[in-house]
């Protein structure tokens, strides 16, 4: 361990501060915890945390420091699959323990599986997730206790408890399989399979090719322990049609097929989102079956893959029946984990090039985007913390011996500590720009990122077993090479089911656009105003119908079907056409990214960053940030007259959103003397992790006489100032356009408030980038009692709320940035913020917790952009 040694000595924090690295022997407590991060003897903090609000849940909330449990928790739509009850970073995390030589840690740990541990649950679940994540967690947990048993010091009582519940779970994803083609279905129900009505599911029709293509490992290794040959068999049938509908041309395959028809849904390739794990297990499949086969399947489409997505050093996308053309110009983030499968390859130049080009994204950004350009820019902005980088460095650096990659293990890990670390454990980025969290700590940051990085700088000696007898599935579970030589009939035949993937994908028809060249409707766009009866009566004559949301968006939509007249349908199909084109004109006039609202003093010091909603008027926070105490207003909703204001006099004041607009808010606390404001969302339980960001807009008048920063926050993150507050009578904030560090930045803030003013403006750098968002204004006047939120929407030049726009027989979709404005009596509605832009094409981004589309997305390219961010959602989040 000397080389990590080295490595802390050093970290400038000193030995007798916690590190990352120190994380990985002491991180993962036994018992009933899932994580323990800690600094120092704080560890017992967070296991006493954990042992009350985590277990036996599905995964750590980490700002948050409970447990999320599926159905507590709002909806994150297919995010979700991935959570069965069934304990799932535990099982998930056991093999790390292992490998961290906690083995006591893991003996405890084991025997809590056991005892826990439900598999019945009436729960429907990703096939994909489930297999590398628990089902891989059982077997890699089977594999090393089996291993410290013959070790002779632990796990003597062990008589392959986890091996019956690997089985029992490989048994309850087989009728998924039952399909024509041999691909299983995406989705199955723990308890009741496909075909039952309790299922709640079965009705998909497309899966992604590596949905389908990475369970060989698992299925194999299953099947080869048990003795029972019926998982490897579905495994390689799945593989087999694979291989048959690849495109015989170029050799590449698609990211999404029919399982029915064996049609390519999605014909562009490449090697990251909805195919990656496809190839990866082609060859760990040659490699722990000793069948030649996978290698020769490997070998063709790696010529393919190097001849036409690689384009050193980037790998772009490209169409599988013209793959001279670029599909896209941008790239996601799980493409990291390619170096490292060209290491097992043996090809190391190429690898050696992309893993650089991949660092100096990170370097630019902390961490690597879920997507970027080619020109190291933001396209996805959010990062939950994925291992594919830190897996490459890994076995960069096992083929090569170069320091080098030590060097950027220690940049991941500082990153990882200055940016991710929160009270209760290590928090994903909503947004790498301004360095915001979201409550969300996935299972493979465990499973993958720690193992990795731990092995990254561990010597031989500080291993307890040879990690050159075990080969990594995608998930980064241990199965042992030794199953290859285990004697297997498989069925030569191929025998195809039927298969449905579920991966509901949006695809909404793309307006003609002939309509806009055609007659004026009756009313139009621009003047439409929700609270005007006689509009809505029009709105219906044209088949158009106002949908109200329950987080206070709103959805046009439109059937041609139940319009007065033909002619009436296209009145209204113009009608949405206008509102398309509008909503497009306003995204383009207003560019805000998100803010950040960081909490410098108790009882989080900097570590935790709420992501927060710009405002149209105020102090520019790119320009200057504010740094102040807060303090609650009199009224509360800030609508009148300040009548505390020596209590937010020189403070930055907090207010309940409604009654009045923002901009008249934002007046009054001034008028009090307060340095700035924060608008806290009066929906309870809304959460920047469900709803889209939007923006605070101006009042239609001139609000240059606003001086003070505003920002928005929803009723989650508001709640976390407010029960500071509860807790310390004095809670300090920091708005600005990004997060600082939250070391050196923090302990140096400190000592600059002990000689100037800490209310004091404060001069920042520019944030260099920009992001898509319409306004939300906030109407005047008492909110109504017939709808929630929005229920008057008013013209052009103010604000505007999500509106979703359907045409006949398409899907309702939901468009970020639409031609609405409220007005009296109401309460004014999100304003989805997107997440990422490019300069040349304003590429948006999707909410896709919430279904929502953006309006870049219809009015350029509809489907791709759609779907490979959907396609990644459901790949490997």
């Amino acid at each position: 361990m000397q080389s990590l040694v080295h490595l802390l000595q050093e970290t400038q924090d000193g030995p007798q501060v916690f590190k990352l690295s120190i994380y990985f022997r002491d991180a993962i407590k036994y018992s009933k915890t899932i994580v323990s991060l800690g600094r120092g003897g704080g560890a017992l903090y967070y296991m006493a945390w954990l042992l009350e609000h985590a277990y036996p849940a599905d995964e750590l909330m980490p700002l948050t420091c409970r447990g999320r449990v599926r159905g507590r928790e709002p909806s994150r739509g297919d995010v979700d699959d991935a959570l069965g009850k069934f304990s799932l970073t535990l099982i998930d995390t056991l093999d790390t323990l292992v490998v961290l030589n906690k083995t006591k840690e893991f003996e405890d740990a084991v025997k809590n599986v056991i005892k826990d541990v439900n598999l019945d649950n009436d729960i429907v679940v990703s096939v994909f997730e489930t297999n590398i994540r628990v089902l891989g967690g059982l077997l890699g947990g089977h594999s090393v206790a089996i291993m410290l048993k013959e070790k002779g010091e632990y796990m003597q009582w062990y008589s392959g408890e986890l091996l019956h519940m690997a089985k029992q779970l490989g048994y309850k994803l087989l009728p998924a399989f039952n399909t024509t083609s041999g691909l299983p279905y995406p989705r199955v129900n723990l308890k009741f399979g496909l075909r039952s009505p309790e299922a709640r599911t079965g009705t998909e029709t497309d899966t992604c090719t590596a949905c389908a293509g990475t369970l060989i490992l698992e299925f194999a290794a299953l099947s080869r322990f048990t003795g029972t040959s019926i998982f490897e068999e579905y495994a390689r049938k799945a593989l087999d049609f694979l291989w048959e509908k690849r495109q015989r041309n170029s050799n590449l395959v698609g990211v999404t097929i029919n399982i029915h028809t064996g049609d390519w849904v999605r014909k562009d390739s490449g090697v990251g989102a909805g195919i990656d794990s496809y190839y990866e297990y082609l060859l760990k499949a040659y490699v722990l079956l000793g069948d030649d086969r996978f290698l020769e399947r490997f070998n063709t489409h790696y010529d393919a893959i190097m001849r036409y997505i690689s384009q050193p050093p980037l790998l772009l996308d490209v169409h599988i029946h013209k793959p001279m053309l670029n599909a896209r110009t941008w790239m996601d983030s799980l493409l990291a984990f390619f170096p490292g499968l060209q290491v097992l390859k043996g090809d190391i130049r190429p690898a050696i090039e992309t893993h650089e080009m991949l660092y100096q994204v990170i370097k630019k950004h902390n961490f690597l985007p879920e997507a970027f350009t080619t020109d190291f820019r933001v396209h996805w902005a959010q990062h939950p913390l994925r291992p594919e980088f830190a897996e490459s460095t890994y076995f960069l650096y096992k083929a090569t011996g170069d320091p080098y990659y030590l060097e950027v293990g220690k940049t991941l890990i500082e990153n990882l500590n200055k940016y991710a670390r929160v009270p209760c454990g290590f928090a994903a980025m909503k947004d790498v720009r301004t360095g915001s969290h979201e409550d969300r700590m996935d299972s493979f940051f465990l499973a993958e990122m720690f193992k990795y990085l731990y092995l990254l700088f561990a010597d031989k000696e500080d291993m307890v077993f040879d990690i050159e007898d075990y080969i990594f599935t995608t998930e980064a579970h241990l199965l042992p090479l030794w199953l290859s030589t285990t004697n297997q009939t498989m069925s030569k035949k191929n025998t195809v089911m039927e298969d449905r993937n579920g991966f509901a994908h949006l695809s909404c028809v793309k307006l003609e656009e002939s309509f806009g060249s055609g007659p004026k409707p009756p009313l139009r766009a621009r003047d439409f105003m929700a609270s005007n009866p006689e509009h809505l009566e029009i709105l219906k004559k044209m088949g158009v119908s106002l949908i109200h949301l329950k987080d206070g968006r709103v959805q046009l939509v439109q059937h041609a079907i139940q319009a007065a007249s033909s002619l009436d349908a296209e009145d209204g199909l113009r009608f949405m056409q206008e509102m398309i084109e509008l909503s497009s004109q306003q995204q383009k006039e207003q560019q805000l990214p998100p803010r950040a609202v960081q909490i410098v003093s108790h009882p989080f010091f900097g570590r935790v960053v709420l992501t927060a909603g710009p405002a149209q008027f105020g102090m520019d926070l790119s320009k200057h940030n504010t740094r102040g105490f807060v303090a609650t207003s009199k009224p509360y909703n800030g609508c009148s007259e300040i009548t505390n204001p020596e209590a937010v006099k020189e403070k930055i004041a907090l207010m309940q959103r409604g009654q009045c607009m923002f901009a008249e808010k934002a007046r009054n606390i001034q008028k009090a003397g307060a340095i700035g404001g924060i608008v806290i969302d009066d929906n309870e339980g809304s959460s920047s992790d469900t709803a889209p960001l939007f923006q605070m807009a101006g009042d239609g008048k001139n609000t240059d006489d606003i001086k003070i920063p505003m920002l928005f926050l929803f009723n989650k993150e508001g709640n976390i100032i407010l029960d500071a507050i509860r807790e310390y009578e004095s809670v300090e904030v920091l708005l600005s356009d990004k997060a600082k560090d939250r070391d050196l930045e923090m302990e140096n803030m400190d000592q600059k408030s002990s000689e100037n003013d800490s209310h004091k403006q404060r001069p920042e750098e520019t944030s260099a980038s920009q992001d898509l968002s319409l306004a939300s204004q906030e109407p005047e006047g008492e909110e109504s009692s017939d709808v929630t939120h929005l229920d008057s929407l008013s013209p052009v030049d103010a604000d505007s709320d999500s509106i979703s726009i359907s045409n006949q027989e398409s899907c309702i979709t939901e468009i970020h940035e639409a031609n609405v404005q409220e007005t009296e009596s109401t309460e004014l509605d999100n304003q989805p913020q997107e997440q990422s832009q490019t300069e040349t094409d304003s590429s948006s981004n999707v909410n896709w917790d919430n279904k929502v589309q953006p309006m870049e997305s219809i009015l350029a390219d509809w489907n791709e952009d759609i779907e490979a961010f959907e396609m990644m959602e459901k790949d490997e989040l």
